[in-house]
């Protein structure tokens, strides 16, 4: 019998870092795109265990600001994929309650991507149950570099500069930090990702790459999750 999760202990934010899709398509002799294909599967099921197990925030990393150094066909691919999986999903994000929203430089993508991502915000801006957000254009040095950019612009001084005014310049301002950091495919880096909300989030890394990523695999995450003691920098309490 598998272990049961602690529904009084879920993460109220879980990112996840969905890696290993060129990979897994590579070893299968299948293009890359086809591995970025498949893993529409797996954020799907993905979603529909954190609503199950609770989970609050739930933050995917779908496209970095580094991913645009990729070839061009990839990338082109990865646009036209994003807009046909926001097409298909919107319908059941407002079914399940769930509200969308993004974090980085969504300036950069596509004006047809834009376009779509703000009628799904639109159209699950009133929903109350768990926010999918998903970063695209997006790296931790972009977003602390631009929250900077905003705050100089405000003047605001050294005198009555504060942690809690920078958080207020972060694309993630009103949302939690997450708890848990899962990221797939046997990597062990952040790459560039949430590096000032991860300061004290649990690093789960699974072997798994992202196509083959399911519910149980989240499950596992917060389960290990779980069983970890979270000090904050503070001495044991065992």
């Amino acid at each position: 019998m598998s272990e049961l999760i602690n529904k009084l202990n879920i993460p109220k934010h879980i990112a996840i870092t969905m890696d290993g899709n060129g990979r897994w398509a590579k070893e299968r002799g299948k293009k890359r795109v086809f591995g970025h294909n498949q893993g529409i599967k797996s954020v799907r099921d993905t979603i529909e265990g954190a609503v199950e197990y609770g989970v609050e925030f739930l933050t995917l990393f779908a496209f970095s600001t580094e991913n645009w150094k990729r070839p061009k066909s990839e990338v082109n691919a990865l646009m036209t994929l994003l807009i046909k999986a926001i097409n298909n999903e919107t319908k059941d994000l407002i079914k399940n309650n769930i509200s969308l929203k993004t974090i980085g430089d969504i300036s950069q993508l596509p004006l047809k991507c834009q376009k779509e991502l703000a009628e799904s915000i639109k159209k699950t801006k009133d929903n109350t149950g768990m926010t999918l957000i998903l970063a695209l254009s997006y790296s931790g040095k972009w977003e602390i570099i631009n929250a900077i950019k905003k705050i100089l612009q405000q003047e605001v001084t050294s005198e009555n500069f504060s942690e809690d005014i920078f958080l207020q310049y972060l694309s993630t301002n009103n949302v939690p930090d997450p708890e848990l950091l899962i990221r797939t495919s046997g990597e062990k880096r952040i790459s560039n990702f949430m590096l000032w909300q991860i300061a004290y989030s649990e690093l789960y890394f699974t072997e798994k790459k992202w196509p083959d990523f399911r519910k149980e695999d989240l499950k596992e995450a917060i389960i290990e999750y779980q069983n970890r003691e979270r000090r904050f920098g503070k001495t044991t309490t065992i």
